[in-house]
């Protein structure tokens, strides 16, 4: 057995498909005899994340350790920097992988700070889209690039998770000055076996959070332009949890949704894939987004927008692939009920999706760089 490493996972925000990475590696990390730990925020998240929480720290012997911290880097953050700091040095990690853009500046200047006091850390990042998505042209997005070219001088690995999230790496920021790698996301077996709807099953599905970057008001409007296409009402449920949820309930009701359009908490994926018959991934950015591969590997048929690295997925089925754009997700939408079994034939196979993301491979790649970076420490 190779040497058991002592592994911190440093990141801001435990929701989404950010959390379902770091507990999925964890989950393998552990598995392989490593000792891992979490550091993360305490203020985002709800109950749910919490029942997830409770699952997932007895089998850490670092433990999870939540503290508050800020989403934007700047003077009021010294606190929450200095307390998260304490905390990763008192876990003396030999990895210190920070994920997302507050996850890796902590992880990658916490980490230097380390080396100085004689800790010998190997610092990783993982990008995950974070800072990548903002904005070139707007002063916010070049203050946010020279920063991360800044810290980008801390790393001793980057670790993309798909082609499009390296290239966006290297068109706004610079291609990178220290080793990189592309490790896609991946899935369990159990992730495999089909999810069938329920007898009252909606039409469409969205499962996210509930912000603009991720498309839920986009999902609406095309739900509504889609029933005056076909000439007959259409239903919908929304999962998932953010402050801009009510905004897209008020959305609904304008444009007549109201009572065809129900909204849940945030639930595990495959509860929700059984409550409707397609599923509609309506995203304005991506990286490399978890629900995709879920839905896919569950057999559930799927609209997705073309963008960030959805169509490395789609690579053998384009079809699916749509604009983040109402009217495109509506003529989708369109085809999926006019021949709803068609429709579903044109998804990549479960078998397609299980040889190119698994987590067997994902932990396996990741533990590799791991390995490389102590050795040239």
């Amino acid at each position: 057995m190779s040497q058991s490493l002592r592994i911190v996972h440093c990141f801001r925000s435990p929701v989404g498909g950010i959390f379902r990475h770091v507990r999925d590696l964890t989950d393998a990390q552990v598995a392989a005899g490593h000792k891992v730990g979490i550091v993360c925020d305490s203020s985002t998240g709800g109950a749910y994340e919490e029942r997830l929480f409770q699952a997932l720290e007895p089998k850490l012997e670092l433990g999870v350790w939540r503290t508050p911290m800020q989403r934007h880097v700047g003077p009021g953050d010294l606190a929450a920097a200095w307390r998260t700091y304490r905390i990763i040095k008192g876990l003396q990690p030999d990895i210190l992988h920070g994920h997302s853009a507050k996850g890796g500046v902590y992880s990658r200047v916490f980490g230097s700070l380390l080396r100085v006091s004689r800790f010998r850390v190997a610092r990783l990042y993982s990008p995950h889209g974070g800072s990548l998505h903002y904005d070139a042209s707007t002063m916010t997005g070049r203050a946010v690039f020279l920063l991360e070219r800044a810290v980008e001088r801390f790393s001793d690995h980057i670790l993309f998770v798909s082609r499009y999230e390296r290239d966006t790496y290297g068109r706004k920021i610079g291609g990178p000055s220290v080793p990189s790698s592309i490790v896609y996301n991946g899935v369990t077996p159990a992730e495999f076996v089909p999810v069938a709807p329920t007898d009252d099953a909606t039409d469409f599905l969205y499962i996210g959070m509930m912000r603009d970057l991720k498309g839920p008001d986009l999902f609406i409007e095309a739900l509504a332009m889609a029933e005056t296409d076909l000439g007959r009402p259409l239903t919908a449920t929304m999962v998932g949890a953010g402050d801009d949820r009510d905004r897209y309930k008020a959305l609904a009701a304008r444009l007549g949704l109201a009572e065809r359009v129900a909204f849940h908490d945030p639930m595990p994926a495959r509860e929700a894939f059984a409550l409707a018959r397609t599923v509609v991934v309506p995203s304005r950015a991506e990286a490399m987004p978890y629900i995709v591969l879920e839905a896919l590997a569950a057999g559930r048929p799927m609209i997705a927008s073309s963008v960030g690295g959805i169509p490395e997925i789609f690579e053998s089925a384009p079809g699916a692939l749509v604009a983040p754009d109402a009217r495109a997700i509506a003529d989708k939408m369109v085809l999926a009920m006019n021949d709803p079994l068609a429709w579903a034939a044109s998804m990549p196979s479960a078998e397609e999706v299980r040889a190119r993301f698994s987590i067997a491979t994902m932990a396996r790649d990741i533990d590799t760089v791991y390995r490389s970076v102590i050795a040239g420490r």
